[in-house]
Formats: structure tokens, sequence, C-alpha cells
């Protein structure tokens, strides 16, 4: 027969209610108490009934995250760390990926709703705001990160996109770089932001806008580094060769570092190079790449801190906004010998 809760309070002469506790990583348990239930867990190879919780709870367990791609290291990186925060407290996550396209973005959450799930995470590809306002009126908790939707009232977890996009174009500038080129995110606040940050950084050091020297491609988060290669060939061809470059993301940095490379020039003395994101690749890279720490672990933890505060909460509470600060982290690729 399969172990229950119950016949390890029996065994241990606790209460289940301890045992639950100790299960849930509750703090009011003594370290001693909690040691020797775990002890006991393993000894048995107790699995819980998530059924059974459920039936008595009303909850599923399950946190449904819906991002443009599962192989995007950001992402992943997000996706790690709201794993952890929420798994602490008896949570498990479903991944999907909407691979940049709003239709397929809808489907999934339409089909994570179905299975009544306690709260979803979503990094929109642009879905129509429609869906969204369904959950609301459902009251489906759930947080938006890294972009928001203009209009909705929504948690959001993100960095202030405008100053990662002035961080990255002023240290360019700081290098004596004057002709900055952009490959630039989609036509969402994360990418319309980014480059109004780069655009407001050229205005304030007295630099023309020229557009010229700005590539956007149909999708940067899915293939990016091959994106972000093609954008970088397209800037080589136009005269006079832009100086310095600033990448929506890092892999879209990355794939344009490569095109540099591949056309002779060297990095950062012919053209310096800046990425978004701070991905930690400096292993696989012939030039580490300076990058914007956009905090994705941090942004995870806050992500999973509005969520199980949502999920706890007996009633229904006004939306979040959580900005967090970005920072520039400077590596060879801008770090003139």
């Amino acid at each position: 027969m399969a172990v229950r809760m119950k016949d390890i309070a029996q065994d241990l002469g606790l209460s289940v209610v301890t045992i639950s506790k100790v299960l849930r990583n509750h703090p009011d348990i003594a370290e001693e108490t909690r040691e020797r239930v775990m002890k006991r867990v393993i000894e048995l190879d107790y699995q819980p009934n998530l059924l059974a919780r459920s039936l008595v709870t009303g909850r599923s367990y399950l946190i449904g995250l819906v991002v443009p791609s599962l192989l995007h290291p950001f992402f992943a990186e997000v996706s790690r760390a709201i794993s952890a925060a929420v798994g602490m407290q008896g949570y498990s996550i479903l991944l999907s990926s909407s691979e940049e396209d709003p239709s397929l973005e809808t489907r999934e959450i339409q089909q994570l709703t179905a299975r009544r799930l306690d709260a979803l995470v979503i990094a929109t590809a642009g879905a129509e705001r429609s869906i969204f306002e369904r959950l609301g009126n459902n009251h489906t908790p759930y947080v938006l990160i890294d972009r928001e939707i203009p209009g909705l009232s929504a948690n959001f977890v993100g960095i202030d996109d405008e100053a990662a996009g002035r961080l990255a174009t002023e240290h360019l500038i700081e290098l004596g770089r004057r002709r900055i080129a952009h490959i630039r995110g989609r036509e969402d606040s994360t990418g319309i932001r980014r480059f109004e940050g780069y655009r407001k950084a050229l205005a304030k050091a007295g630099l023309e806008f020229c557009e010229d020297r700005v590539v956007a491609r149909s999708t940067v988060d899915v293939d990016s580094t091959r994106k972000g290669a093609e954008a970088m060939r397209l800037l080589l061809d136009r005269r006079p060769l832009p100086d310095a470059l600033f990448a929506y993301n890092d892999p879209l940095a990355i794939g344009a570092i490569n095109a540099i490379l591949e056309a002779g020039l060297r990095i950062p003395q012919d053209i310096a190079v800046i990425g978004c994101g701070n991905l930690h690749y400096d292993a696989l890279l012939r030039v580490p790449l300076s990058s914007i720490d956009q905090r994705s672990t941090l942004i995870g933890e806050r992500t999973a801190e509005v969520l199980l505060r949502m999920i706890g909460s007996r009633k229904e509470l006004q939306p979040v906004s959580i900005i967090l600060e970005p920072s520039l982290v400077v590596r060879d690729s801008t770090r003139v010998p």
C-alpha cells in the first residue's frame, strides 16, 4: 500500500498538520523536527497524493508559464527562478512556448486555463488584449513579465527598458563612438522603450539620429543569433560604417559579432558592440559581450512573490507593477585595449 501522510505522523508521534507543514517548507517548524520528518519521508519514499490535496484545497498546485521561446537564455533563467521559488511552496510549473506567434500564444493560454491552473505567467508575443481581459473576468491570476500591454491593468514585473537603451547607448558615446547603430526589438513595450532610450541618449549627446543605422527583424527571441547576423550584414553594407552597435538583446548581439568578425573587422576597435540581458555567454564567445544586466533571476523571484500572494489571498488584489533598474556590465566587446 502507498505510504500516507497519516502513516508518517503516527510513526514519528507527530500531527498530520506538522508533517504537512514540513512538506510545504513552512517556516514555523523546528529544524530538528524538519530533519526527522524528511529523513522518514526519504526512507519510506513517500509521494504526496496530489489529486487528494487538490480536492481538499481547491487548488491544482500548477502554474502555467508562456514565453516566446523555451531556448532563449533570458526566459530560461526567469523560468528557473520562478520554479525554484514556487517549488518551495509545493507548486510546479507547466512551460509553453508561443514561438513569437500571437495566435499560438492565445491558443496556449486557452489550453492552460482549461486545465484549471492556479495562475499564469506570460511574456506576451502580442496576443490580443481580449485574451487577457477574459483572464481578468474569469478571476484567473496572471502576471505579465518583460513586456507590458498598453492600457491593460495587470500585474507586471520587468526592468526599466528605456533606461536600458539609454545606459547602453551612453556607454558607447562615452567611448567616443559617434555612428551608433541599433538592431531593434519588436513593436512591443520592450522593443519600443529600448529604442526610445537609444534615441534619447543620442539627442542628449547632440548626435544626429540616422534611420539608416537602425535595422529591425520580424522576430528577435527565436533564431536570434542568425537574425542578428542578418541585421548586422545590412548595416555593414551602409556607408559610412557604424563604429558601434547596441542590440536589443544578447543573442542578436552575438549574431552581430559573428558577422563583424567574418567581415574582417575588429571588435571593439572598429565596431564596439553591446547587448541587453547579461546572459553569461563569456566562455562561448570569441569576444566577451558587454551588456545591460536585465536582472533575470530577480524578475523570476519577484514574479513568484506576486503569484504566491495572489494565490494565497482570499480577495482579489489590485495589480502591482514592479520595475527593476538595469545596470551596465562592461566586457571586451566595448573595452578598447
